[in-house]
């Protein structure tokens, strides 16, 4: 469904992410995983469209100058130079780190908005998941947006994302700065979206509440791909396992 072929994004002179190729199967969960700074943001923000938008903006501003090489591929199609607009349209939707949520909205009104490009049965159908998965959000469906716990902001922040109906869903650190419980019930939303085969590719730098859930995955340091396997074969490596999963 995704490949990553060869990437490489600079920002002025700085590298951050280095010749890195990877691919995502349709109905898989993968991980990537890194400490911060690794380039897990920038990778997903590429994928996305937004570093390409703001290569764009920032030349009009004669300011930051960005270098984006290599080669995205969704569904066999180059989207390398395509808008953020665009590969939403095409399924690919971004949760990203601190996702904005319009606060002085209700719940409800916040579900509706993220649906925008659907037709409005579908909106109501989504609704009615994201409902299903997180049952706080509907007990507070008429509750303004910025009244809701930052877990339950983040809830909906990836509620506004399954509104948009995508075919693959990029998540960027859904578990920061979320309190033990709130994690659990994030990774069991997680869960069950995996159960429903939606295409997930999750970059997370707490991995070990996620390994359990992963097909796959990819260990990056400084943009660059340090290992990659099963979530069993990452969890076997000591060296990872001591490293980044906290085990």
């Amino acid at each position: 469904m995704l490949e990553v072929k060869e990437l490489m994004v600079f920002y002025e002179n700085a590298l951050a992410v280095n010749n890195l190729s990877l691919e995502v199967k349709e109905g898989e969960f993968v991980g990537i995983f890194g400490s911060n700074s690794a380039g897990k943001s920038t990778l997903m923000n590429t994928i996305a469209g937004l570093t390409l938008h703001l290569k764009y903006r920032e030349e009009r501003r004669g300011g930051e100058r960005i270098t984006i090489l290599g080669r995205l591929k969704f569904d066999g199609e180059d989207i390398t130079h395509l808008k953020p607009v665009d590969r939403v349209q095409k399924g690919i939707v971004l949760c990203r780190e601190r996702h904005p949520i319009f606060r002085d909205n209700t719940v409800q009104e916040n579900l509706q908005l993220g649906g925008y490009l659907r037709k409005e049965h579908e909106v109501k159908e989504s609704i009615a998941f994201v409902f299903e998965l997180f049952p706080s959000l509907k007990r507070r469906r008429n509750q303004k947006a910025g009244m809701l716990s930052g877990g339950e902001q983040e809830m909906l922040a990836i509620g506004l994302v399954l509104a948009a109906r995508p075919r693959l869903l990029l998540m960027d650190e859904p578990l920061l700065g979320l309190s033990p419980v709130m994690q659990q019930e994030l990774v069991r939303a997680l869960k069950r979206l995996s159960q429903e085969k939606l295409t997930i590719f999750l970059a997370e730098q707490y991995a070990r509440p996620i390994m359990p859930l992963i097909d796959r995955g990819y260990v990056i340091e400084n943009g660059t791909l340090i290992v990659s396997g099963s979530g069993k074969e990452l969890v076997d490596n000591p060296e990872v396992r001591s490293a980044y999963f906290g085990m």
